[in-house]
């Protein structure tokens, strides 16, 4: 499956040959599993499949 880049304030269709996409409900409903370095209470309802390093959920 190919990367998909969620990233609402960056203006290229690609970042490093990466589709960059702008609809975050979109994003959650076509990906298996979401990357992300920071929690997001916007992710919660898709929790089970977000991996972050961010532990405590606060930064």
């Amino acid at each position: 499956m190919p990367v998909v880049v969620y990233e609402p304030t960056l203006d290229a269709p690609e970042f490093f040959g990466s589709e960059v996409t702008h609809d975050l409900a979109k994003f959650k409903a076509e990906r298996n599993v979401i990357v992300a370095n920071r929690w997001s209470d916007d992710l919660a309802d898709v929790a089970a499949k977000v991996y972050t390093r961010d532990l405590f959920k606060r930064d």
